[in-house]
Order: C-alpha cells, then structure tokens, then sequence
C-alpha cells in the first residue's frame, strides 16, 4: 500500500517489481538531462514508478520513446492533451509513450467497460502494441474480482482488437509478431486480416499453468488457430520458478525469455524454437558476465540478429532502484546492459538451430531492461526509476 496524501492504491501486478515504489510527494520535477560518457540519460516519469517499459519499435513516428505503464495518484510527464490527467489518476488505466523530453506523445485510456490495463509491449512491427485489459466478471465498477483478454491497439487510430476476453492470467505477458511488410485498412478492423493488414500474425503469452502458449494465425479462421495453440516445452529443473515475458524474434520462428524464482532474486533466460518439439536452450553466463542474463530481447541491426539483456548484481532483484543521472551509478554497480551475436535457423537439428557469433558485449554500465531501439540509438528502462539512454 503507497500514500500519496489522501490517495491510497495498491500494486495489483506491476510485473517487474513485487513490492510498490515509496517516493516522497515532491512538487513537479522537470525531467533531468544527464551527459556522460555511458551517453545521454532522460529521466522519464520523475520520481514516480513506471511498469513494463518498452523501446519504441517505431524509429520514424516514435523515436527515441518508450511504452509503460501507469501507477496512480501522480504522474509527473508533459502532456499537452486536455484528456491525458497527471493527477488523481487511477492505477494502470492508461498506456503511454513517452520521449526524450519527458513529454507523452501518445497515449490510450481504458474505457468504462474496462477495469485496468496490464503487461503492455511493442509488438515486433512499428504500428502495433499488445497489452491485457481487465474487467470485473461481476461487471461492478469496484473492479475487485479481476479477469484478463488479450488485445492489440494500432497506434495511428488506437482501434483495439481483442484475442481473448477473458480467462488470461494476469502475468500473462503477451507479446505479438507480424509481417513487417503488412500495411493495414484504417477501414477493415473487425476482422485479424483486416486490423493488421495480413494473416502472417503470430502470439505468444504466459497461461495460468505458467506455461507459454503459441498461436499462429496464418492460413487459419481466427476461431481455429485461437482453440489450437502449441503448449512450449518448459525447460527443466526449475519447479516452481515463474515464466515470464516471451519475445518472438524479428524472423517470427524463436522467442526468449526469463524463469524467475518466486523472489526474483533468482533466474536464467532462455532461447526456444517456436514448436511444440522446440528444446529451452539457457542463455550461457560467460566470464565476463556478474550474473544469469535477465529481460532478454532481441536486436536486428541491418542482417545482424543480436540478444539484449541485463546483468545485476548477485543478490538484488532484478528493478532499478538506483538514479542512473547519478555518476556513482554509472560504474555498472547497479547493473549493465549487454548484447551477444546470435546466428538462427528454424526447423534445423538441434545441434544447429543456433549459434553464437563471438563473445557478450557491454552496451552500456547501466541495467536497462526495456530493450534496444531498433536504430541502435536508444535503450530504455524502468521500474522502480524510469529511463531512456541515448548510445553515444
């Protein structure tokens, strides 16, 4: 439970932090601007804790950004939209995308049938997010006996489509692949083909027996593909340890992902074939390396395919509670970002699926667990402090 004056909300499921930030109630800072030699750090959200960070997939319309989502009571970004309010908010019932300058240059509100949004992601194609959306199965507006659907929202109408009503797991995590060729019909949005522009669609989420699931909608009715997913192996020895945040590869054939103890204090990351035979390989830790890989994604640069992800130190859960505008924090004490070459082929012998090209690189002497722009250019991160990192 947090008090901010005489608000009080409660941490439903941020999921990359088990126990709610305090922050002092302070007046309005304005966003720092830090320059160093790590590159330039924008504090995004100041003070206040930011969820489920997100690099922008759209280096043209949205560059230099990052998705999250909300807490309640305060919200400390520049919003020149009437309908986007920074105080009395209500805990997770909006979607933003926030810049450099801290300032929201996008954003989605739940409506009055819905109760909260959760776990939201860039899908792998520019124009579209993922997230789950909340509604009371009593339909009260006390919004106490929580079920969860999977939805997309196109950016350039913010039209939503649904995959799922109801009967998701709150952790759920989804993520989405699409043809990065599809171009949609503003017009067409009530069927799969006709909101994205193509059947090539493919997702991926967490069910309730923490098992990733795998839906592929090409050359399928929607009805079909959605009653007959593919259940992911899961990897072995690690009984009781959460499934979390499958992110499907560039090419749409592979995902990666985190295991995590029920501590967070704890866990490995993984590679995985997108097939019901398709094997977990764990993320080697190298010697360079302080800890196991966490929040992996992946990177294509030009023909170069690369695995992002986080290192922080033994112990520690995987959130960012340091400031990283602060030089002491710079040193990669708090944690580093790194990334290794990675060489795929799907439907290939086990042996030869994948292969990694050279050794892990430092990107930066800081935990960013948001991803890497899709230019190269910028990094972002969040939880409990929120961040983007411009590469020098």
């Amino acid at each position: 439970m947090k008090y901010f004056g005489f608000i009080v909300f409660f941490l439903v499921a941020c999921v990359y932090e088990p126990e709610p930030f305090v922050a002092e109630e302070t007046s309005k800072d304005n966003p720092k601007e830090v320059s160093s030699q790590v590159g330039s750090i924008y504090s995004i959200n100041t003070n206040m804790q930011v969820c489920n960070p997100s690099i922008s997939q759209d280096t043209v319309n949205y560059k230099g950004a990052m998705l999250w989502l909300n807490f309640g009571g305060r919200l400390n970004v520049n919003a020149e939209d009437s309908a986007y309010n920074t105080t009395k908010v209500i805990q997770h019932d909006r979607l933003t995308i926030s810049d450099t300058s801290n300032n929201v240059v996008w954003f989605i509100k739940r409506d009055s049938l819905e109760c909260q949004y959760q776990d939201p992601e860039w899908s792998t194609h520019g124009d579209f997010i993922v997230a789950l959306r909340a509604h009371d199965v009593s339909h009260s507006k006390a919004c106490e006996n929580l079920d969860y659907g999977i939805f997309a929202v196109r950016l350039k109408d913010k039209k939503k489509f649904s995959f799922y009503h109801s009967g998701i797991e709150e952790l759920a995590t989804p993520h989405l692949w699409i043809d990065p060729d599809s171009h949609s019909d503003d017009q067409s949005d009530s069927t799969l083909t006709g909101f994205f522009g193509t059947d090539k669609v493919r997702l991926v989420y967490v069910n309730k027996e923490n098992q990733i699931v795998y839906v592929n909608f090409e050359g399928k009715s929607f009805d079909k593909a959605i009653k007959n997913p593919v259940i992911l192996k899961k990897p072995k020895g690690i009984e009781g340890w959460i499934v979390d945040s499958p992110l499907i590869s560039p090419d749409g054939n592979f995902i990666v992902y985190n295991a995590l103890t029920p501590s967070m204090n704890d866990w490995n990351s993984y590679i995985q074939e997108l097939t019901k035979e398709g094997e977990p390989i764990q993320i080697e830790i190298e010697e360079n390396m302080n800890s196991s890989p966490v929040q992996p994604h992946w990177f294509k640069f030009k023909e170069r395919l690369f695995v992002t992800w986080a290192e922080f130190p033994i112990g520690s859960q995987f959130v960012n509670k340091n400031d990283l505008t602060e030089a002491s924090a710079q040193d990669g004490s708090a944690g580093r970002s790194l990334m290794r070459e990675i060489s795929l082929t799907p439907n290939a012998p086990k042996d030869l699926f994948f292969n990694w090209v050279g050794s892990s690189i430092e990107i930066a002497p800081l935990p960013m667990i948001g991803g890497r722009s899709p230019d190269g250019n910028f990094l972002a991160t969040g939880t409990n402090n929120a961040y983007l990192l411009k590469l020098p």
